[in-house]
């Protein structure tokens, strides 16, 4: 419960929270948080990933949306004899675009649009730990950075997380929630 009411809190701060815009060394903030879940994390996955493209935004919470996307990469690949996680990304346009492949339970793509909302779980709670909250605060902090992020999946075949943030570091107006 206690897990809940911080995910609930942190949520709804994140609205009132102005961004605190800075150069990202990518491959650092990504090496930062694996060295956190291996900590979390009793599963040994295997997590690879190549240079990172690196980015402008805030800090804290672009490693709170590696966090969820992590941890959930973990959580749902853990069934699985060997786990194996992918993160990568590239430029398009005038956006970079990160992604984190699992081979994980996987979702079917009808539910897609559910996966971001808050509470919406396409697992039963009892095959799987969490809050419901984690996706829908990615996408909080992604749409506040100006980007916006999506997911691709297939039952018992894994999933693919992306998320997209400007290019340049400059957020096009200013979202309130």
């Amino acid at each position: 419960m206690g897990e809940l009411i911080d995910d609930l809190l942190n949520f709804s701060r994140l609205g009132k929270k102005d961004l605190d815009i800075y150069f990202i060394n990518m491959n650092q903030l990504i090496a930062h948080v694996i060295e956190e879940q291996k900590h979390l994390n009793t599963h040994s996955s295997e997590i690879k990933y190549d240079k990172l493209d690196n980015c402008y935004g805030d800090n804290i919470l672009l490693q709170q949306v590696w966090d969820n996307l992590i941890s959930n990469a973990i959580k749902y690949s853990q069934t699985r004899k060997k786990q194996y996680i992918e993160i990568g990304s590239s430029r398009k346009d005038d956006e970079i675009i990160y992604w984190i492949k699992d081979n994980g339970v996987g979702f079917d793509m009808q539910y897609a649009s559910k996966l971001f909302e808050v509470f919406q779980r396409l697992h039963d709670k009892s095959e799987f730990e969490g809050t419901g909250i984690g996706l829908a605060l990615a996408k909080r902090i992604i749409e506040k950075h100006g980007g916006k992020i999506w997911a691709e999946g297939k039952v018992d075949e894994g999933s693919v997380f992306y998320f997209s943030i400007p290019a340049n570091g400059v957020i096009s107006g200013k979202n309130d929630y």
